[in-house]
Protein backbone atom coordinates (compact mmCIF):
# COMPACT_ATOMS: atom_id res chain seq x y z
CA UNK A 1 0.00 0.00 0.00
CA UNK A 2 1.26 3.48 -0.91
CA UNK A 3 0.37 6.52 1.15
CA UNK A 4 0.57 10.16 0.18
CA UNK A 5 3.73 11.69 1.62
CA UNK A 6 3.79 15.33 0.45
CA UNK A 7 1.54 18.33 -0.07
CA UNK A 8 2.20 20.30 -3.25
CA UNK A 9 1.54 24.05 -2.85
CA UNK A 10 0.73 26.08 -5.97
CA UNK A 11 1.27 29.84 -6.14
CA UNK A 12 -1.46 31.15 -8.44
CA UNK A 13 -0.95 34.89 -8.99
CA UNK A 14 2.70 34.70 -7.95
CA UNK A 15 3.43 33.03 -11.28
CA UNK A 16 2.98 36.43 -12.97
CA UNK A 17 5.38 38.42 -10.78
CA UNK A 18 8.49 38.20 -12.98
CA UNK A 19 11.63 39.46 -11.24
CA UNK A 20 9.82 39.79 -7.90
CA UNK A 21 8.68 36.17 -7.91
CA UNK A 22 11.67 34.90 -5.93
CA UNK A 23 11.05 37.36 -3.08
CA UNK A 24 7.32 36.59 -3.07
CA UNK A 25 7.99 32.85 -2.88
CA UNK A 26 10.42 33.33 0.01
CA UNK A 27 7.81 35.33 1.91
CA UNK A 28 5.20 32.64 1.26
CA UNK A 29 7.59 29.91 2.39
CA UNK A 30 8.32 31.85 5.59
CA UNK A 31 4.58 32.30 6.22
CA UNK A 32 3.99 28.58 5.68
CA UNK A 33 6.82 27.66 8.05
CA UNK A 34 5.37 29.95 10.72
CA UNK A 35 1.83 28.64 10.25
CA UNK A 36 3.00 25.03 10.52
CA UNK A 37 5.45 25.59 13.37
CA UNK A 38 3.44 23.38 15.76
CA UNK A 39 3.73 20.38 13.40
CA UNK A 40 7.20 19.38 14.54
CA UNK A 41 7.89 16.56 12.07
CA UNK A 42 7.10 18.46 8.86
CA UNK A 43 9.74 19.71 6.44
CA UNK A 44 9.33 22.34 3.72
CA UNK A 45 11.08 22.40 0.35
CA UNK A 46 10.92 25.50 -1.84
CA UNK A 47 11.22 25.32 -5.63
CA UNK A 48 10.61 27.85 -8.39
CA UNK A 49 7.13 26.61 -9.32
CA UNK A 50 5.91 24.96 -6.13
CA UNK A 51 6.49 24.55 -2.41
CA UNK A 52 6.41 21.01 -1.05
CA UNK A 53 5.50 20.08 2.52
CA UNK A 54 6.85 16.65 3.46
CA UNK A 55 4.38 15.04 5.86
CA UNK A 56 6.85 12.51 7.28
CA UNK A 57 4.02 10.27 8.47
CA UNK A 58 1.72 12.98 9.89
CA UNK A 59 -2.02 13.16 9.19
CA UNK A 60 -2.52 15.46 6.22
CA UNK A 61 -5.95 16.85 7.15
CA UNK A 62 -4.97 19.41 9.85
CA UNK A 63 -1.99 20.46 7.73
CA UNK A 64 -4.16 21.11 4.67
CA UNK A 65 -6.71 22.98 6.79
CA UNK A 66 -4.00 25.28 8.13
CA UNK A 67 -2.50 25.87 4.68
CA UNK A 68 -5.89 26.86 3.28
CA UNK A 69 -5.88 29.93 5.55
CA UNK A 70 -2.60 31.28 4.13
CA UNK A 71 -2.92 33.99 1.49
CA UNK A 72 -0.80 33.51 -1.62
CA UNK A 73 -1.69 29.82 -2.02
CA UNK A 74 -3.83 29.06 -5.06
CA UNK A 75 -4.33 25.34 -4.45
CA UNK A 76 -2.89 22.29 -2.66
CA UNK A 77 -2.57 18.70 -3.76
CA UNK A 78 -1.95 15.64 -1.63
CA UNK A 79 0.80 13.89 -3.61
CA UNK A 80 2.96 10.80 -3.64
CA UNK A 81 6.58 11.52 -4.57
CA UNK A 82 7.94 8.86 -6.93
CA UNK A 83 11.21 8.27 -8.75
CA UNK A 84 11.23 9.14 -12.47
CA UNK A 85 11.09 5.58 -13.77
CA UNK A 86 8.06 4.40 -15.74
CA UNK A 87 7.74 1.07 -13.94
CA UNK A 88 7.78 2.77 -10.53
CA UNK A 89 5.29 5.38 -11.76
CA UNK A 90 2.93 2.67 -13.02
CA UNK A 91 2.96 0.79 -9.73
CA UNK A 92 2.48 3.95 -7.69
CA UNK A 93 -0.40 5.13 -9.88
CA UNK A 94 -2.10 1.72 -9.65
CA UNK A 95 -1.78 1.53 -5.87
CA UNK A 96 -3.08 5.07 -5.38
CA UNK A 97 -6.08 4.66 -7.67
CA UNK A 98 -7.06 1.37 -6.02
CA UNK A 99 -7.84 3.32 -2.83
CA UNK A 100 -10.27 5.63 -4.63
CA UNK A 101 -14.02 5.06 -4.95
CA UNK A 102 -15.44 4.92 -8.45
CA UNK A 103 -15.78 2.93 -11.64
CA UNK A 104 -14.24 5.27 -14.21
CA UNK A 105 -11.05 7.31 -14.40
CA UNK A 106 -8.94 9.56 -16.54
CA UNK A 107 -5.30 10.60 -16.33
CA UNK A 108 -3.96 14.14 -16.58
CA UNK A 109 -0.24 14.28 -17.21
CA UNK A 110 2.07 17.29 -17.18
CA UNK A 111 5.70 16.87 -18.22
CA UNK A 112 7.36 19.81 -16.47
CA UNK A 113 10.81 18.49 -17.36
CA UNK A 114 11.03 18.43 -21.16
CA UNK A 115 14.15 16.25 -20.96
CA UNK A 116 12.10 13.27 -19.79
CA UNK A 117 12.22 10.73 -22.67
CA UNK A 118 8.43 10.26 -23.01
CA UNK A 119 5.97 13.03 -23.85
CA UNK A 120 2.82 13.56 -21.77
CA UNK A 121 0.57 11.58 -24.11
CA UNK A 122 2.89 8.57 -24.05
CA UNK A 123 3.09 8.63 -20.24
CA UNK A 124 -0.71 8.83 -20.04
CA UNK A 125 -1.23 5.89 -22.40
CA UNK A 126 1.28 3.63 -20.67
CA UNK A 127 -0.04 4.25 -17.17
CA UNK A 128 -3.70 4.10 -18.23
CA UNK A 129 -3.04 0.77 -19.97
CA UNK A 130 -1.38 -0.62 -16.86
CA UNK A 131 -4.38 0.41 -14.70
CA UNK A 132 -6.87 -1.07 -17.20
CA UNK A 133 -5.03 -4.41 -17.18
CA UNK A 134 -4.93 -4.63 -13.40
CA UNK A 135 -8.32 -3.27 -12.32
CA UNK A 136 -11.96 -3.28 -13.42
CA UNK A 137 -11.90 0.49 -13.95
CA UNK A 138 -12.93 2.00 -17.28
CA UNK A 139 -11.69 5.18 -18.94
CA UNK A 140 -14.03 8.19 -19.12
CA UNK A 141 -12.28 11.35 -20.26
CA UNK A 142 -15.41 13.54 -20.00
CA UNK A 143 -16.95 12.77 -16.61
CA UNK A 144 -14.70 10.39 -14.67
CA UNK A 145 -15.27 9.28 -11.09
CA UNK A 146 -11.52 9.55 -10.45
CA UNK A 147 -8.97 11.93 -11.94
CA UNK A 148 -5.39 10.77 -11.49
CA UNK A 149 -2.83 13.54 -12.06
CA UNK A 150 0.84 13.00 -12.82
CA UNK A 151 3.47 15.74 -12.88
CA UNK A 152 6.97 14.85 -14.04
CA UNK A 153 9.56 17.31 -12.75
CA UNK A 154 13.35 17.38 -12.68
CA UNK A 155 13.68 16.04 -9.14
CA UNK A 156 10.80 13.51 -9.07
CA UNK A 157 7.36 12.54 -10.32
CA UNK A 158 4.33 13.57 -8.27
CA UNK A 159 1.12 11.53 -8.48
CA UNK A 160 -2.17 12.60 -6.91
CA UNK A 161 -5.97 12.42 -6.96
CA UNK A 162 -6.96 15.12 -4.46
CA UNK A 163 -6.66 18.91 -4.80
CA UNK A 164 -7.91 21.56 -2.36
CA UNK A 165 -8.40 25.25 -3.06
CA UNK A 166 -6.34 27.81 -1.14
CA UNK A 167 -7.08 31.38 -0.09
CA UNK A 168 -5.58 32.90 -3.25
CA UNK A 169 -4.13 36.40 -3.37
CA UNK A 170 -0.58 37.32 -2.34
CA UNK A 171 1.59 36.28 0.63
CA UNK A 172 0.96 38.37 3.72
CA UNK A 173 3.57 41.12 4.02
CA UNK A 174 4.49 41.63 0.37
CA UNK A 175 1.95 44.46 0.01
CA UNK A 176 3.08 46.59 2.96
CA UNK A 177 0.84 47.68 5.83
CA UNK A 178 -2.46 49.53 6.26
CA UNK A 179 -4.11 51.36 9.14
CA UNK A 180 -7.54 49.71 9.10
CA UNK A 181 -10.63 51.30 10.62
CA UNK A 182 -12.32 48.55 12.64
CA UNK A 183 -15.82 49.19 13.96
CA UNK A 184 -16.93 45.74 15.13
CA UNK A 185 -19.75 45.43 12.60
CA UNK A 186 -19.97 42.97 9.74
CA UNK A 187 -18.17 44.95 7.04
CA UNK A 188 -14.86 46.08 8.56
CA UNK A 189 -13.58 42.59 9.58
CA UNK A 190 -14.38 41.37 6.05
CA UNK A 191 -12.46 44.33 4.59
CA UNK A 192 -9.52 43.51 6.88
CA UNK A 193 -9.53 39.92 5.63
CA UNK A 194 -9.61 41.10 2.01
CA UNK A 195 -6.63 43.38 2.63
CA UNK A 196 -4.71 40.48 4.17
CA UNK A 197 -5.61 38.32 1.18
CA UNK A 198 -3.87 40.85 -1.09
CA UNK A 199 -0.70 40.54 0.98
CA UNK A 200 -1.26 43.70 3.06
CA UNK A 201 -0.63 43.51 6.80
CA UNK A 202 -3.28 45.17 8.95
CA UNK A 203 -3.07 47.39 12.01
CA UNK A 204 -6.48 48.34 13.37
CA UNK A 205 -7.78 51.60 14.78
CA UNK A 206 -11.02 51.71 16.76
CA UNK A 207 -12.82 54.75 18.16
CA UNK A 208 -14.28 54.19 21.63
CA UNK A 209 -16.77 56.49 23.34
CA UNK A 210 -17.22 55.48 26.97
CA UNK A 211 -19.55 55.76 28.80
CA UNK A 212 -21.84 55.82 25.74
CA UNK A 213 -20.35 52.58 24.41
CA UNK A 214 -19.92 49.46 26.54
CA UNK A 215 -16.73 47.58 27.37
CA UNK A 216 -18.25 44.60 25.56
CA UNK A 217 -17.38 46.29 22.27
CA UNK A 218 -13.66 45.86 23.00
CA UNK A 219 -14.10 42.19 23.91
CA UNK A 220 -16.01 41.78 20.67
CA UNK A 221 -13.14 43.36 18.73
CA UNK A 222 -10.63 41.08 20.42
CA UNK A 223 -12.68 38.03 19.46
CA UNK A 224 -12.95 39.27 15.86
CA UNK A 225 -9.21 39.78 15.64
CA UNK A 226 -8.51 36.36 17.11
CA UNK A 227 -10.53 34.91 14.22
CA UNK A 228 -8.54 37.06 11.78
CA UNK A 229 -5.33 35.79 13.41
CA UNK A 230 -5.80 32.71 11.22
CA UNK A 231 -4.79 34.96 8.32
CA UNK A 232 -2.41 37.35 10.13
CA UNK A 233 -0.83 35.81 13.23
CA UNK A 234 -0.31 39.10 15.10
CA UNK A 235 -2.54 42.17 14.83
CA UNK A 236 -2.21 45.50 16.65
CA UNK A 237 -5.43 47.12 17.83
CA UNK A 238 -5.23 50.84 18.64
CA UNK A 239 -8.16 52.05 20.77
CA UNK A 240 -8.66 55.82 20.44
CA UNK A 241 -10.71 57.71 23.09
CA UNK A 242 -13.30 59.54 21.01
CA UNK A 243 -15.89 60.75 23.55
CA UNK A 244 -14.74 64.37 23.87
CA UNK A 245 -14.55 64.79 20.10
CA UNK A 246 -18.07 63.45 19.62
CA UNK A 247 -19.47 65.65 22.36
CA UNK A 248 -17.82 68.71 20.84
CA UNK A 249 -19.32 67.88 17.45
CA UNK A 250 -22.83 67.54 18.83
CA UNK A 251 -22.45 70.77 20.82
CA UNK A 252 -21.37 72.80 17.79
CA UNK A 253 -22.97 71.34 14.64
CA UNK A 254 -26.33 70.64 13.15
CA UNK A 255 -27.33 67.05 13.96
CA UNK A 256 -27.68 66.12 10.29
CA UNK A 257 -23.95 66.86 9.75
CA UNK A 258 -22.66 65.07 12.85
CA UNK A 259 -21.85 61.75 11.17
CA UNK A 260 -19.93 63.56 8.41
CA UNK A 261 -17.95 65.51 10.99
CA UNK A 262 -17.28 62.40 13.08
CA UNK A 263 -15.95 60.56 10.05
CA UNK A 264 -13.70 63.50 9.16
CA UNK A 265 -12.26 63.43 12.68
CA UNK A 266 -11.77 59.67 12.47
CA UNK A 267 -9.85 59.98 9.22
CA UNK A 268 -7.71 62.75 10.70
CA UNK A 269 -6.87 60.47 13.61
CA UNK A 270 -6.25 57.48 11.34
CA UNK A 271 -4.00 59.63 9.12
CA UNK A 272 -1.88 60.79 12.05
CA UNK A 273 -1.59 57.31 13.56
CA UNK A 274 -0.86 55.73 10.17
CA UNK A 275 2.07 58.09 9.64
CA UNK A 276 3.34 57.37 13.14
CA UNK A 277 3.13 53.61 12.49
CA UNK A 278 4.57 53.87 8.95
CA UNK A 279 1.40 52.74 7.20
CA UNK A 280 1.21 54.33 3.72
CA UNK A 281 -2.55 53.78 3.36
CA UNK A 282 -5.79 53.74 5.34
CA UNK A 283 -8.47 51.10 4.76
CA UNK A 284 -12.07 50.68 5.87
CA UNK A 285 -15.14 48.50 5.46
CA UNK A 286 -17.21 51.12 3.66
CA UNK A 287 -19.59 50.03 0.90
CA UNK A 288 -20.94 52.60 -1.55
CA UNK A 289 -24.36 53.88 -0.56
CA UNK A 290 -24.85 51.51 2.37
CA UNK A 291 -25.29 54.33 4.90
CA UNK A 292 -25.37 58.14 4.75
CA UNK A 293 -21.61 58.57 5.24
CA UNK A 294 -20.88 56.16 2.40
CA UNK A 295 -22.52 57.98 -0.49
CA UNK A 296 -20.06 59.28 -3.04
CA UNK A 297 -20.67 62.89 -2.02
CA UNK A 298 -20.14 62.04 1.65
CA UNK A 299 -16.94 60.14 0.86
CA UNK A 300 -15.69 63.15 -1.13
CA UNK A 301 -16.27 65.54 1.78
CA UNK A 302 -14.87 63.12 4.38
CA UNK A 303 -11.77 62.24 2.34
CA UNK A 304 -10.83 65.92 2.04
CA UNK A 305 -9.07 65.78 5.43
CA UNK A 306 -6.29 63.47 4.21
CA UNK A 307 -4.14 62.95 1.14
CA UNK A 308 -3.46 59.33 2.09
CA UNK A 309 -4.95 56.68 -0.21
CA UNK A 310 -8.17 55.25 1.26
CA UNK A 311 -8.73 51.61 0.30
CA UNK A 312 -12.26 50.21 0.51
CA UNK A 313 -12.22 46.49 -0.41
CA UNK A 314 -15.99 46.16 0.11
CA UNK A 315 -16.89 49.30 -1.85
CA UNK A 316 -18.77 47.58 -4.68
CA UNK A 317 -20.16 44.60 -2.76
CA UNK A 318 -23.79 44.01 -1.84
CA UNK A 319 -24.48 43.45 1.83
CA UNK A 320 -25.33 39.81 1.12
CA UNK A 321 -21.92 39.32 -0.50
CA UNK A 322 -20.19 40.79 2.54
CA UNK A 323 -22.24 38.60 4.88
CA UNK A 324 -21.35 35.50 2.84
CA UNK A 325 -17.64 36.25 3.27
CA UNK A 326 -18.07 36.98 6.98
CA UNK A 327 -19.74 33.59 7.46
CA UNK A 328 -16.99 31.87 5.49
CA UNK A 329 -14.14 33.39 7.50
CA UNK A 330 -15.96 32.98 10.84
CA UNK A 331 -16.56 36.60 11.88
CA UNK A 332 -20.32 36.89 11.29
CA UNK A 333 -21.61 35.49 14.60
CA UNK A 334 -19.24 37.75 16.53
CA UNK A 335 -20.08 40.83 14.44
CA UNK A 336 -23.81 40.58 15.17
CA UNK A 337 -23.37 40.59 18.94
CA UNK A 338 -25.49 43.49 20.29
CA UNK A 339 -22.67 45.82 21.36
CA UNK A 340 -22.90 49.17 19.61
CA UNK A 341 -19.97 51.32 18.54
CA UNK A 342 -19.75 55.11 18.61
CA UNK A 343 -21.21 55.59 15.13
CA UNK A 344 -24.27 53.50 15.98
CA UNK A 345 -24.87 55.23 19.32
CA UNK A 346 -24.65 58.72 17.84
CA UNK A 347 -26.53 58.14 14.58
CA UNK A 348 -28.79 61.15 13.88
CA UNK A 349 -32.42 60.71 12.84
CA UNK A 350 -31.86 62.31 9.43
CA UNK A 351 -28.15 62.23 8.48
CA UNK A 352 -27.03 64.32 5.51
CA UNK A 353 -26.38 62.12 2.48
CA UNK A 354 -25.05 64.98 0.30
CA UNK A 355 -23.09 67.19 2.69
CA UNK A 356 -21.55 70.46 1.51
CA UNK A 357 -17.87 70.99 2.27
CA UNK A 358 -18.34 74.72 2.95
CA UNK A 359 -20.93 73.99 5.64
CA UNK A 360 -18.72 71.33 7.21
CA UNK A 361 -15.79 73.75 7.38
CA UNK A 362 -18.02 76.34 9.05
CA UNK A 363 -19.02 73.88 11.76
CA UNK A 364 -15.38 72.93 12.33
CA UNK A 365 -14.41 76.53 13.05
CA UNK A 366 -16.67 76.48 16.12
CA UNK A 367 -14.49 74.19 18.24
CA UNK A 368 -10.78 73.43 18.70
CA UNK A 369 -10.66 69.96 17.19
CA UNK A 370 -6.85 69.99 16.80
CA UNK A 371 -6.38 70.05 20.58
CA UNK A 372 -8.94 67.28 21.00
CA UNK A 373 -7.23 65.16 18.34
CA UNK A 374 -3.83 65.61 19.99
CA UNK A 375 -5.30 64.62 23.35
CA UNK A 376 -6.91 61.51 21.84
CA UNK A 377 -3.65 60.49 20.14
CA UNK A 378 -1.78 60.91 23.44
CA UNK A 379 -4.14 58.50 25.19
CA UNK A 380 -4.36 55.63 22.70
CA UNK A 381 -4.38 52.15 24.20
CA UNK A 382 -2.77 49.49 22.03
CA UNK A 383 -3.31 45.76 22.32
CA UNK A 384 -1.66 42.93 20.42
CA UNK A 385 -3.90 40.03 19.43
CA UNK A 386 -1.86 36.97 18.57
CA UNK A 387 -2.51 33.60 16.93
CA UNK A 388 -1.53 31.67 20.04
CA UNK A 389 -4.16 33.53 22.11
CA UNK A 390 -1.56 35.52 24.01
CA UNK A 391 -2.86 39.01 24.77
CA UNK A 392 -0.42 41.81 25.38
CA UNK A 393 -1.73 45.17 26.52
CA UNK A 394 -0.06 48.54 26.84
CA UNK A 395 0.92 51.63 24.94
CA UNK A 396 3.11 50.63 21.97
Amino acid sequence: MITYDHIMVRFGELSTKGKNKKDFIKTLADNIAFALRDFKDLSIQTRYDHIYVALNGLDYQPVVARLQDISGIHSLSLVYKCVREMEDMKVAALNLIKDEIGKTFKIKCKRGDKQFPLISDQITREIAGYILRNTSLKVDVHNPDITLSIEVRQEATYIFCHTFMGAGGYPLGVGGKTMHMLSGGIDSPVAAFLMMKRGVMVECIHFASPPYTQAGVIYKLEDLLHVLNKYQPKIRLHIVPFTKIQEAIYDNADESYCITLMRRMMFRLADRLARRRKCPVISSGESIGQVASQTLQSMHVINAVTNMPILRPCATMDKTEIIDISRKIGTYDISIRPYEDCCTIFTPKAPKTSPHLEQVLTFETKFDFDTLINEALANIETKILAFDDEKTQGIL
